[in-house]
């Protein structure tokens, strides 16, 4: 299965602005969701063939971003994670933030953990205790972890 990453508007079926129960629908071929309730906010987690989705209603029950993670440490999934055609959990983290520089997008990367694209509302991390492939420097070659949110989702952070 393929689960394009369509920012901002969202991850395959899941899409920003949908209500908890649009979401739950689109999330329940994959398995019962599970439901973490907050005070006017929550969020919803399922598993696609092992690629966790959190999807996150922040605002009155409404969807406002959706993160997918990496499997993890020794497995494997059918899943791809596609951004313009690149799996960001299989493909080197610089070459996905190489291509979207190549698009014009400004990426902030000031720590090289945490890189994200503001008003395309993309965020990333490699952050993981695993053992997993890293760079020289330490950093793990591939993501653990996108994020796709509105469009001003990462401006507090520029």
């Amino acid at each position: 299965m393929d689960l394009p990453i369509e920012p901002p508007h969202g991850v395959g079926p899941v899409r920003l602005g949908m209500t908890f129960d649009e979401a739950a629908a689109a999330v329940t071929p994959w398995g019962e969701p599970r439901l973490r309730p907050r005070a006017r906010s929550g969020s919803l987690s399922a598993s696609c063939a092992g690629v966790g989705v959190e999807v996150l209603l922040e605002e009155e029950n409404t969807v406002t971003a959706v993160e997918l993670w990496w499997p993890g440490e020794g497995k494997e999934t059918p899943t791809r994670v596609l951004l313009d055609g690149q799996d960001v959990f299989r493909a080197p983290a610089d070459a996905v933030l190489d291509h979207l520089a190549a698009q014009g997008r400004r990426v902030h990367d000031a720590d090289g953990e945490d890189p994200f694209v503001a008003g395309l509302s993309l965020g990333f991390t490699r952050r993981t205790s695993q053992e997993v492939p890293r760079r020289p420097d330490g950093l793990p070659t591939c993501f653990t972890s996108v994020l796709v949110g509105g469009e001003s989702y990462y401006d507090f952070r520029i």
